[in-house]
């Protein structure tokens, strides 16, 4: 693609994204109304190319304990990402964060080791979260050349296979500076390690896929599609990645897969990243779709193991969102309803850190005036199947996860990324 086709692509792009139109749902062979008349762009029908299969998982720092060495060992990953370092204001690579300090300490080398063993490509993962923070650093070509030998310094001295970058709140107009960031790091890493990847994880709405496409025209190896968060802790109740919407609401995977595809963002280097977590709220009843009563939080299935040890658990697989959904009473509820949790239970567990790429609120759901309910939406093995089948359907160059380690110590989840990768899904 030419550059000024991309440039074209990505100004009717942000044209959508500043007026707001929501209601546009692009199919895999469209082009969205506001970018048509692009002298540039002509609608095509688009070829589905024959599926991949890769299997690209993310483990932040705060999973990597003494257990994740094992896991990742038993896990069928393709790539995993190591989440994350990140950079100071004039460049340099900042060694007081978490992040860093686990990559680059015994953990991270022995999960390095472990991947390597399995076959598995590592990637070290480049975050860099907040619009004022992204708009100083890509306005600054000297503090990127720094950055840029940082990370290749640091993937080359742990052994890595390339870099992720994950840049979020990306003002509108330095998508093509992020692109030709993007550029200038792959040509860079592949120099001093020629078989050494890029890929990008980029947000399911129309600034993400401005991103994507700058990014893919820039030459990123993958493109990791951030199918998540569609509803969040500050949102109304619903699944993290919709299939589609109860609540009427155009944006879920199908329509970000859309727009993706109409855009030429190259379907054979997306990745569909699904989440392993979910979102529990505060709600006035026990039914899908009860309205919340307070924010929400993070709901992490390994936090909450004891959930699924419970006899009376019985989650109600929702098909439209496919998602799991159970309801907990609160206190002053007097019994449980079908599919929910006995009055006895107490309710979960939530959390998650800040910038993690999950909902993150303030520990524990807000408390509604009583009676109430907390209401968990969750991915399971059988609500993640027909969305991973959506991937196949779609020519995708295969599927991913945020972030191994949530689904630790549940039966499914590794069998299931198994079977995708092998292709032998088979849709409900």
């Amino acid at each position: 693609m030419t550059v000024g086709r991309t440039r074209a692509l990505v100004a009717g792009l942000l044209a959508i994204t500043v007026a707001a139109c929501g209601g546009i749902v692009p199919t895999q062979n469209e082009v969205p109304p506001s970018v048509v008349g692009i002298e540039s762009v002509t609608p095509r029908p688009t070829v589905v190319p024959i599926p991949g299969h890769e299997v690209y998982g993310f483990i932040p720092y705060w999973e990597m304990d003494d257990t994740i060495v094992a896991h990742v060992a038993d896990t069928d990953l393709t790539t995993l990402g190591l989440f994350s370092v990140t950079h100071r204001r004039n460049g340099a690579l900042d060694k007081t964060q978490n992040g860093y300090r686990k990559i680059a300490g015994d953990i991270g080398r022995q999960l390095v080791r472990a991947a390597h063993d399995r076959g598995t490509r590592v990637e070290l993962v480049y975050s860099s979260f907040g619009e004022g923070k992204n708009r100083q650093f890509y306005a600054e070509p000297k503090a990127q050349a720094r950055w840029i030998e940082a990370l290749i310094g640091v993937v080359d001295d742990l052994g890595l296979d390339g870099v992720n970058v994950d840049v979020e709140s990306l003002p509108p107009e330095l998508v093509l500076d992020y692109g030709a960031f993007v550029g200038r790091l792959r040509e860079a890493l592949r120099k001093r390690l020629p078989d050494a990847q890029v890929s990008v994880s980029t947000q399911a709405n129309e600034v993400g896929a401005a991103m994507a496409l700058a990014a893919s025209t820039a030459g990123a190896d993958r493109i990791f599609l951030m199918g998540y968060d569609y509803h969040y802790a500050g949102s109304n109740p619903g699944a993290s990645a919709p299939i589609h919407r109860l609540d009427g609401e155009p944006r879920d995977l199908v329509w970000s897969l859309g727009l993706y595809a109409a855009l030429g963002v190259p379907v054979d280097r997306t990745i569909l990243g699904l989440p392993l977590y979910g979102v529990t709220w505060p709600v006035i009843g026990p039914g899908v779709g009860s309205p919340s009563t307070g924010r929400g939080d993070a709901w992490v299935p390994r936090r909450n193991l004891a959930v699924f040890a419970d006899p009376s658990f019985q989650p109600t697989l929702e098909p439209i969102e496919s998602v799991e959904f159970y309801a907990v009473p609160m206190p002053g509820v007097a019994s449980a309803s079908p599919g929910s949790l006995g009055s006895g239970a107490s309710a979960p567990a939530a959390g998650a850190p800040a910038g993690s790429g999950v909902a993150a609120g303030s520990g524990s759901p807000a408390s509604p005036e009583p009676p109430g309910w907390n209401a968990v939406y969750y991915d399971s093995p059988r609500s993640l199947t027909p969305k991973l089948a959506l991937a196949d359907e779609r020519g995708l160059a295969g599927a991913g996860f945020w972030a191994i380690g949530y689904e630790r110590g549940l039966p499914g989840y590794k069998e299931l990324m198994t079977t995708f990768r092998a292709g032998k899904l088979t849709a409900p």
